[in-house]
């Protein structure tokens, strides 16, 4: 059985950031060097980068409805924003994005 995101992401030692660990638990490890800068803010537009991972992996039809749940769920779509104030962790964002790429 793969691992899930959430999996990816609580490896010690850490392999992956939140980006990569979404793209991995989605069966697309041949991903993560390509996300290797899009954790901790640094996706475009300061997004999540679990959310920016998601975003790739979705369909472009998608991806709305995606940013909407996100949003809906985290609080925000940006990394600084949720990391300061709605509580959301990081962990949660992983989880979060996972669960939209395998459900929408």
């Amino acid at each position: 059985m793969s691992k899930s995101a959430s999996e990816f992401f609580a490896e010690v030692p850490r392999r992956y950031n939140c980006a990569q660990s979404v793209a991995a638990g989605a069966g697309r490890e041949d991903l993560t060097s390509d996300f290797a800068a899009m954790g901790g803010g640094r996706a475009p537009e300061g997004l999540c980068g679990a959310l920016y991972a998601a975003l790739q992996l979705l369909p472009e039809e998608k991806q709305e409805a995606a940013r909407e749940a996100f949003q809906a769920r985290a609080g925000s779509l940006y990394c600084r924003e949720i990391k300061s104030g709605t509580g959301f962790s990081c962990a949660e964002c992983v989880e979060l994005a996972e669960k939209l790429v395998k459900d929408l």
